[in-house]
């Protein structure tokens, strides 16, 4: 790719989501949130004195994996404010009122002209991009204009487009990098074939920071203890899809008398919370559990955003969606943290946490809806088996924490 056909490729993409937005709620946010967007900057920025530091997240996954880099920076550098910008609407529209930072913007499109604006009306000290954001137009005016920019959380597989031979363009971005914080060792020695390895720090992956702040900060959640009950066999599915929930049906068929599913779907919209009505028949919603707590059930279907961290706590068992979805599975941290076991699909290749989650007996990868159940049923009879699981999932976790640390402490001496 060069320059002109990364252009043409930019404005196709605005024109294609233009028209998805004709039917699609998510594009209609990516265009409203970026109308006037430059005029809106100019307007919140003038007179601002103050320095400004730029953390840039793709959507939701990206921002929870910046948010420990972004809240020791609001409590150590007090005399910068903070810019928030988001790639996608499911990041900006559950984070636009985050208290920590001072701005919340949508990234305007990535054209020469708008990252020449962007910037100059901006004027960060230096800037965080998190995982794997590569912006041609905004990295390079940040580079041109010497303002210090950071990678964090970053990991390159080996098939990435920045090893192939038509990779080119995109290795020249890479350049534009102070410098990137990879994950593990196999990014940094992928990456220092192209950029000086004097540039890498493996520092890790600060969503294990992340979690570990979540359970730490734990707070109770009254209407699910008093749901549970005691003596009950928890089993927690977060993040489920369409192929999750119909594999977890198993549970009506099973001995659940002494047993609680507690479902938290990815899509919480009115259609989909009844089609998972429909494989739970007798299932609670948790906003009905609001204005009748006496309500009991084998099944809770959460039909919320913003819970689902805290539910793993009251888990013996946890389950990540997203196994059989070519993206692959969500978080599987945010269970493991509470030392729970986790179960998952079979696309899981790509996540580090989970194919070490599996050799480290912290977690179990299924194939059909009777795996599923057999691994279920062992973990719920087999207390020994259960225990090892558990301990693991949390040691785990505990032994990879440190990211956050490490990226704060090269900030604080390369960029006061």
């Amino acid at each position: 790719m060069t320059v002109l056909l990364y252009t043409i490729f930019i404005r196709l993409y605005r024109a294609g989501i233009g028209i998805a937005s004709l039917f699609n709620p998510k594009a209609k946010l990516w265009i409203e949130g970026r109308k006037d967007i430059l005029s809106r900057l100019q307007a919140d920025f003038a007179g601002n004195q103050a320095k400004v530091i730029w953390m840039h997240c793709a959507s939701l996954g990206e921002f929870e994996q910046g948010r420990t880099v972004l809240e020791d920076l609001k409590k150590n550098w007090p005399d910068h404010k903070i810019l928030l910008t988001f790639f996608s609407p499911s990041g900006f529209e559950v984070r636009k009122n985050y208290p920590a930072a001072d701005w919340v913007y949508y990234l305007p499109l990535d054209t020469r002209y708008n990252a020449a604006a962007f910037i100059k009306t901006v004027q960060p000290a230096f800037a965080i991009f998190v995982k794997y954001e590569y912006w041609y137009y905004f990295l390079k005016t940040l580079n041109r204009e010497k303002i210090p920019v950071l990678l964090i959380s970053a990991i390159f597989r080996a098939d990435s487009i920045f090893f192939k031979p038509q990779g080119a363009f995109h290795r020249k971005m890479l350049h534009f990098f102070n410098h990137i914080f990879v994950q593990n060792a196999e990014s940094r020695d992928r990456l220092k074939s192209i950029i000086s390895e004097e540039k890498i720090t493996i520092a890790g992956d600060t969503r294990f920071d992340r979690v570990a702040q979540i359970a730490a900060g734990f707070d109770p959640i009254p209407l699910i203890e008093s749901f549970i009950g005691d003596e009950k066999f928890v089993l927690v599915a977060g993040s489920t899809w369409p192929e999750d929930e119909y594999n977890l049906a198993y549970f009506n068929k099973s001995d659940n008398s002494k047993s609680i599913l507690i479902i938290a779907p990815h899509e919480i919209d009115a259609g989909h919370i009844k089609k998972v009505q429909a494989l739970f028949p007798g299932s609670v919603l948790f906003s009905e559990l609001k204005n009748a707590p006496h309500l009991k059930s084998m099944v809770l279907i959460i039909d919320n955003i913003g819970m689902l961290s805290k539910l793993y706590h009251y888990a013996a068992v946890t389950y990540i969606g997203g196994g059989f979805n070519t993206s692959g599975i969500h978080n599987t941290l945010e269970a493991a943290v509470f030392s729970k076991p986790v179960i998952f699909g079979p696309s899981y290749q790509k996540f580090y946490e989970a194919i070490e989650l599996i050799k480290n007996e912290g977690a179990f990868s299924y194939n059909s809806d009777n795996e599923l159940f057999e691994i279920i049923e062992k973990l719920k009879y087999q207390r020994e088996l259960l225990h090892r699981y558990s301990r693991n999932a949390g040691t785990f976790v505990q032994k990879h924490t440190g990211a956050t640390a490490i990226i704060c402490r090269y900030i604080q001496l390369n960029f006061r």
